[in-house]
């Protein structure tokens, strides 16, 4: 057998049975969510939900942080699978309702779609953070976060090159801003520089703004247009993305030197 081939090793009756233990408590910790919101969430409520004890939930998740660590990590993870799935499987890599569409309007409306269909568990993630939760440094939550975050950077600059996203023609960032900037973990498949950064950041607040303000229940005023209004916000909020980097390795050069012209109107 080569070195490097990797055998799978089944797991044990008793791995099994708590894998599968897991996943029913996860399951009814998210029913319980989607009934009465996440601020209601303990232990006790689950367990009674389930007809076990606190104790016996005890050897599962040690404390009610374990157990919304968890479900968040899991709702990011389903999240970023409707991400991923919405720009897998449009057709030709594109929506079949409007061909040509970018397809980091097609991810963002994937997770859109998410958040609406699941919005207790939208809200878990973005609501009003729970009292006397803090979620681990580093740990499954912040995992699963990057790779939501690796999707839309890769739909957002792909096609760019590192020196034009360099020459990004951003307003001026400070040295403040550019050297926190330069030090933030990075989740994609290369290192942003700074300006990029800045407009990731911006783009996100924009896209993730508009659907909190959905789900949340403060668009209804545009009824059945919302998710019309979405997709034109996204493609301008695309475009004006675009704008800002150079079109070429050249112009981004003369940007660097600041000869280049400005940003077309």
């Amino acid at each position: 057998m080569p070195a490097d081939e990797h055998v799978t090793v089944p797991q044990t009756l008793r791995q099994r049975r708590r894998a599968a233990a897991t996943r029913e408590i996860l399951d009814a910790a998210e029913q319980h969510i989607a009934q009465s919101g996440p601020a209601a969430l303990s232990l006790r409520a689950v367990a009674r939900g389930l007809g076990m004890t606190v104790q016996a939930l005890y050897h599962y998740f040690p404390s009610r942080e374990a157990l919304v660590t968890e479900l968040i990590a899991k709702a990011y993870g389903d999240l970023a699978d409707a991400v991923q799935a919405a720009v897998d499987t449009a057709p030709g890599g594109t929506a079949p309702d409007e061909p040509g569409l970018p397809r980091l309007v097609i991810a963002a409306e994937g997770y859109r779609r998410w958040a609406v269909a699941h919005p207790e568990r939208f809200q878990l993630l973005y609501g009003t953070p729970l009292r006397d939760y803090a979620a681990p440094v580093e740990g499954p939550t912040t995992q699963a976060m990057r790779r939501m975050s690796s999707i839309f950077e890769r739909e957002m600059f792909d096609g760019f090159t590192v020196a034009q996203l360099a020459a990004a023609e951003t307003p001026a960032l400070s040295p403040e801003l550019r050297a926190y900037l330069e030090q933030l973990p990075h989740y994609g498949p290369g290192r942003l520089p700074p300006p990029a950064t800045a407009l990731l950041l911006s783009a996100w607040g924009h896209l993730n703004g508009l659907v909190i303000l959905e789900v949340f229940g403060h668009a209804s005023f545009l009824g059945g247009h919302q998710a019309e209004i979405f997709r034109m916000a996204m493609r301008n909020l695309l475009d004006d993305v675009h704008r800002q980097i150079p079109a070429s390795a050249s112009a981004s050069a003369s940007a660097s030197t600041g000869t280049g012209a400005g940003p077309s109107g």
